[in-house]
């Protein structure tokens, strides 16, 4: 929407709802308001105000009062704007691909909704909310009772029992807001109304726009928190639940950042039980921020040796080095000052920051995901980022600040233990089940709703394990890409015959002996599988005669020196190098 014939002023006072004192270029104006809500934490005297001057010469008043100026944003102000804003935008293909009908101000029943769409089949009703009221990032509707508005979200619901498809938007007229929540102060009925009609089937969106002093347009979706309450109640018995029932774990012993990192970052693709002989020997080996900044890269990765996903310790020691430049070699102490370290993003930023300084911030995981997802019924997809930052967002304002970790420690617990994924979940338990909306609805089994990931690239490989006396051939991979920097046994795209492998063996100059087959085996990274066949060839003289880049090694000292990941572990198992096991995406 783009306005024209705006001016600059600067607000002086607002003696009723309609009007507004403005000077103009040293002139005080009458200015008509168009939004006749309280806005009184916007219409401070000395404000810089945006007006529009009126085209029509028999208006008693000359202009009209469309944006204020908060900090270094502009908020629109024009009460009629949402509307014209949301239609265009509908008219660019959101929301309806192509639809065949666009109509404003439409009866239903006792009232008038703000569009109506017809897209083939489809017959939608769209109410439209504009919303200028903010603090600190949170956005919230209305700033004044509304009975009208409540009437109208109860008239949706109805709509929905006749087959159509209802949606309420609310229009934020201002940029980069963090959530919208309704105003329960102000009018709790609406907010009432709204829980209601979300479980009615009524969709709930919320947009923020784009704004300057002479335009206004929709921009991105912003999440809608409407179970803040629900959230309070289940603060203090998940507290209470998790000081009686935590496992003893080792780093909840002797506290730390570094130490809660190290596990958290570990904990990441593994089981706990697993994670727990990697983590006191990583420990041990690097016990503190500058050893894992120095340490050697082989070191480091055969410290991670069973773990998998490298890039992670990889990360790890890019996020030391910067700790020790730009903090002095002291693990940073706020949230924002840890999550601007390498790799570590939101949940691990909030666990290190809640886990080790008790900050009230959220820690948001799959387990937390699934947990929050059933105690609110969400049929949201939890794989959706926007999903993520809605319960982070939801979590962040009941956080208790006396007992942060307790609080965000007992709901990943909770996730682990108890609220465990489909066909495992143990309500009875529970101690929040009281307030688990899902248990109520018999949908626990149903939830969360998690999308399907792409199906995963198939490689067939061959693996060839080298014998010379009791030597065994690795090689070291690209510096770049899958298993990066790593050790391997040499191998080749594509299942190999017995004459196709000894064919293989002499084109690097190795002259076979004698040759084995080693089995099958299967390993699956995030986006690849490899279906793998192996076989073991006794060569005579592997080192001289060989023409390709490796190491001709002794199975102990690979053992002690040389990473190999677990994708091998079929193999080196089978020539007596012991490895660690490797574990996919499963709870903690």
């Amino acid at each position: 929407m783009k306005y024209e014939r705006i001016q600059v002023g600067t607000f002086v006072e607002r003696p009723n709802r309609f009007i507004a004192y403005v000077d103009i270029a040293g002139q005080q104006e009458i200015v008509h308001v168009k939004n006749t809500g309280r806005c009184k934490e916007l219409l401070i005297p000395g404000t810089t105000v945006y007006v529009q001057e009126s085209d029509n010469p028999n208006r008693k008043t000359k202009w009209d009062l469309i944006g204020v100026k908060k900090e270094k944003h502009i908020i629109n102000m024009d009460s009629q704007i949402p509307n014209v804003v949301v239609k265009e935008w509908i008219e660019a293909g959101n929301l309806f691909s192509h639809p065949s009908l666009i109509k404003p101000e439409t009866t239903y029943g006792q009232s008038r909704f703000d569009i109506y769409v017809e897209e083939g089949e489809r017959k939608a009703f769209i109410e439209v909310k504009g919303v200028t009221l903010e603090e600190n990032g949170v956005v919230r509707f209305p700033d004044a009772p509304t009975e009208r508005g409540v009437k109208h979200v109860e008239e949706l619901c109805r709509a929905v029992q006749d087959g159509y498809e209802t949606y309420i938007i609310f229009v934020i007229q201002m940029e980069k807001v963090s959530y919208f929540m309704p105003n329960e102060k102000t009018h709790q009925a609406f907010a009432d109304a709204l829980r209601r009609a979300k479980k009615a089937g009524v969709h709930i969106l919320a947009y923020d726009c784009k704004v300057k002093k002479d335009s206004i347009s929709l921009n991105r979706e912003v999440p809608v928190i409407l179970e803040q309450q629900q959230m309070k109640e289940i603060v203090d018995p998940i507290v209470s639940w998790y000081r009686i029932n935590k496992r003893q774990l080792p780093w909840r012993e002797n506290v730390s950042a570094y130490r809660v990192w190290v596990s958290e970052i570990m904990l990441q693709q593994t089981r706990v039980e697993a994670v727990k002989p990697f983590y006191d020997r990583f420990l041990t080996a690097l016990p503190t921020v500058k050893d894992l900044a120095e340490a050697e890269e082989d070191k480091l990765l055969k410290l991670w040796e069973g773990l998998g996903y490298y890039n992670r310790v990889r990360n790890m020691q890019k996020a030391a080095v910067q700790i020790m430049e730009n903090f002095g070699g002291e693990f940073p102490r706020t949230y924002e000052e840890i999550l601007s370290l390498t790799g570590i993003g939101n949940y691990t930023a909030g666990a290190i920051s809640s886990f080790a300084y008790g900050i009230p911030r959220p820690a948001v995981d799959g387990n937390v995901l699934r947990v929050i997802s059933r105690i609110i019924a969400s049929e949201e997809d939890i794989m959706k980022q926007t999903v993520r930052t809605k319960i982070e967002y939801m979590l962040a304002g009941v956080i208790p600040e006396e007992c942060a970790s307790d609080f965000n420690q007992g709901l990943i617990e909770l996730g682990a233990l108890i609220c465990t994924p489909k066909g495992m979940a143990k309500c009875e338990k529970c101690p929040v089940n009281i307030y688990c909306q899902a248990r109520k609805e018999n949908k626990v089994e149903e939830l969360p709703i998690k999308s399907k990931a792409k199906e995963r690239r198939i490689e067939k490989r061959t693996i060839v394990v080298f014998r010379d006396g009791e030597n065994i051939a690795i090689r070291k991979r690209k510096d770049s890409g899958l298993l990066a920097g790593l050790y391997e046994f040499p191998n080749e795209m594509g299942h190999f015959t017995e004459e196709e492998v000894v064919s293989y063996s002499k084109k690097i100059g190795l002259q076979p002996l004698q040759i084995k087959k080693l089995g099958k085996a299967k390993h699956i990274f995030s986006h690849v599988e490899w279906h793998m066949i192996g076989y073991v060839i006794r060569v005579d003289e592997l080192e001289k005669s060989c023409e390709k880049e490796m190491l001709f090694i002794h199975p102990k000292e690979i053992q002690k020196e040389y990473p190999i990941p677990s994708a091998f572990e079929f193999y080196t198992s089978q020539v007596n190098i012991k490895l660690g096991i490797e574990k996919g995406d499963v709870t903690k």
